[in-house]
């Protein structure tokens, strides 16, 4: 039996996305001091044009620009069985070196913490970092693995049966915003 989605709330409209991504951006230069050495990495799909939008608004900040790159993290999971029955291959796009950097990892949504895991082992692949932190828009809850993102847009109890959808014009025919599903 197919379950379908009901939409049940919208957590986040267009305004509080991107008060979410100024808010976040200032967490970033408060607590590096400042945007030197730090670097922002967007886990594909929509953590990286996430991570674009924090970058500009640092930029519009400090005045600087900071480097972001987009990491493709497929064939790091764990779960690659119930993830379908073929990986899904796509370019990474990361034109910086990592090492010494303070990377800051940007998702939409942290639920298991797998993907975080998964992206923090794919980034050692490629130099070690000085340090690892991880932004995300929503944190829903439920972690699987002892990992806790250092910036939030929104934290958002949810149950197992719900879905938190966030939705970026690149991908959602210029919509932005955050709902929350029901499986029935």
């Amino acid at each position: 039996m197919e379950r379908k989605l009901q939409w049940k709330a919208n957590l986040l409209n267009e305004q509080s996305v991107l008060r979410s991504v100024k808010r976040i951006a200032h967490e970033i230069i408060e607590r590096n001091d400042g945007c030197a050495d730090v670097c922002l990495v967007g886990i594909r799909r929509r953590g990286a044009p996430l991570a674009e939008r924090i970058a500009r608004a640092m930029r519009e900040i400090e005045g600087q620009p900071v480097p972001v790159g987009t990491l493709d993290i497929t064939l790091y999971r764990d779960d690659l069985t119930q993830v379908g029955p073929l990986p899904e291959l796509s370019m990474e796009d990361i034109p910086f070196s990592v090492a010494g950097k303070k990377v800051v990892l940007v998702d939409d949504v942290i639920y298991t913490g797998r993907t975080a895991r998964a992206a923090i082992e794919a980034l050692f692949r490629r130099g070690r970092p000085a340090a690892i932190q991880l932004a995300v828009l929503v944190d829903r809850g439920h972690r699987e693995l002892p990992i806790r993102p250092d910036y939030v847009g929104k934290n958002v109890p949810t149950s197992r049966s719900e879905v938190v959808a966030v939705k970026l014009p690149e991908f959602d025919d210029g919509q932005t915003g955050v709902d929350l599903y029901q499986l029935v």
